[in-house]
């Protein structure tokens, strides 16, 4: 019998690997009251799932009583909720929250107050019924960190497809503004790329560091501290030098982009989905359906940055023109995308907004005119497929991950029951009930 020493004494390797799989061989059986297995199909009624190691083993009619299932087997009784798989967002920064104290805190800030920072939101986020999300732009070596912690089991949150650092051109929208020369020297990440040749180094750097996704800024944003707009800022060679570079590695790209023009070259160049997309013109729309691109229409942050714009006194006279002026218009845009049948998949920029509120984008998207149900299909089946999970996640069938929420009652007949998740099962570990 091998023996390995730990601070506690000397285990036996045989003892610990029995211990582990009778942690993990536990079968938990949910008695589900309205199971909405696949978003987009009817829910069914009276389902027993079972799951074993995090997986659904099995998904039954009726409710099956839990001995009969494994002797030690434990119950979830949610017969009087409605069920489904956990939520996406696909459009995330962990690492802070917009408000009047962002520029001390930027000085005052270690990059390990940032970690902290960034796992208290986390698990807000998961608290709140969304199991996955993207971080799209952050400390590059905090969020891979927060992102494996997670993964490993250290700490409680979302699984985190992370962008780190965001490829975008000097002077543009993710790079840093509004500091004094010295500090913009300093604060510049190496991601930050001239010419295409430079933009595809920029690219493969994030990658090699760990990025799973790349995000790039093709327009002008609102909250960069400039007056420099929101129209196209990466030239067309840059956008297709990133595309191209991350496509040959196996990442998928992501276009933060507001102008029409920005848009269209990013959908041209093949990004994989374009973030807010506020001025979508019917050239937009042609390209999204050539492409199969995603639309992630973060309506919560238009809404969030035009209530600041106006109620508070932070923002600069650059950053509130702009977000007075695209907060509003992105309403209009999203409801012409939509009824164009556009692929939507469901992301807030939250940080832009208050973690742990992701829900209010599904209110915000029914009051635009999208169905209860394709919300709920944005937030899972279509998110699974741009994320390239679908596979593991985006539906409750057996084989997949156990990503499971609940609530009291069917957010298809009222859209603001997902603002009060009750229950969250994370991979079959209960984190909320």
């Amino acid at each position: 019998m091998k023996l390995f020493r730990t601070p506690f004494g000397t285990l036996s390797i045989i003892a610990v690997s029995l211990l582990s799989s009778s942690v993990w061989a536990k079968t938990q059986v949910i008695h589900a009251g309205e199971l909405l297995a696949v978003p987009g199909e009817k829910p069914l009624t009276k389902q027993t799932l079972v799951i074993k190691d995090g997986k659904i083993t099995a998904i039954k009619d009726g409710f099956i009583a839990r001995d009969k299932i494994a002797k030690d087997a434990e119950l979830v009784d949610l017969k009087n909720s409605f069920v489904m798989p956990g939520l996406f967002d696909m459009h995330v920064h962990l690492q802070g929250q917009l408000g009047p104290k962002n520029d001390s805190e930027s000085l005052r800030m270690s990059d390990a107050d940032r970690l902290v920072v960034s796992a208290h939101y986390a698990k807000k986020t998961l608290l709140a019924g969304f199991t996955t999300v993207r971080d799209l732009g952050g400390l590059s070596e905090q969020s891979f960190a927060l992102r494996d912690g997670i993964n490993k089991g250290l700490l409680d949150g979302p699984t985190i497809l992370a962008a780190g650092s965001m490829v975008a051109v000097t002077g543009g929208h993710g790079d840093v503004d509004g500091m004094s020369p010295d500090l913009l020297e300093m604060a510049t990440t190496k991601t930050i790329c001239d010419g295409p040749y430079d933009c595809r180094r920029a690219t493969r750097r994030a990658i090699k560091f760990g990025a799973d996704v790349i995000k790039i800024t093709s327009t002008g944003g609102v909250l960069s501290d400039t007056d420099t707009g929101t129209g196209q800022q990466m030239a067309d060679d840059e956008l297709k030098e990133v595309v191209d570079s991350a496509h040959a590695l196996g990442r998928k790209v992501a276009s933060h982009a507001h102008a029409a023009a920005g848009i269209n070259a990013a959908l041209r160049a093949g990004v994989d989905s374009i973030e807010h997309g506020s001025y979508a013109d019917k050239e937009s729309i042609k390209l999204f359906k050539k492409q199969g691109a995603y639309l992630v229409p973060t309506l919560l942050a238009g809404d969030t940055v035009v209530n600041m714009a106006k109620t508070s006194e932070f923002m600069s006279p650059a950053i509130r023109e702009k977000a007075i002026r695209v907060g509003a218009d992105m309403i209009k845009n999203f409801q012409r995308s939509y009824k164009a049948g556009v692929n939507i998949a469901y992301g807030t920029d939250s940080g832009v907004s208050h973690h742990g509120t992701n829900a209010k984008e599904a209110v915000l998207m029914h009051q635009a005119g999208m169905s209860a149900s394709d919300i709920l299909k944005s937030a899972t089946v279509n998110a699974a497929d741009l994320a390239g999970l679908s596979d593991s996640l985006g539906t409750l069938e057996v084989g997949k991950i156990a990503d499971i929420i609940a609530m009291d009652a069917s957010p298809l007949n009222n859209i603001e029951e997902l603002l009060d998740v009750d229950f969250v099962m994370k991979k079959g570990k209960l984190i909320k009930q």
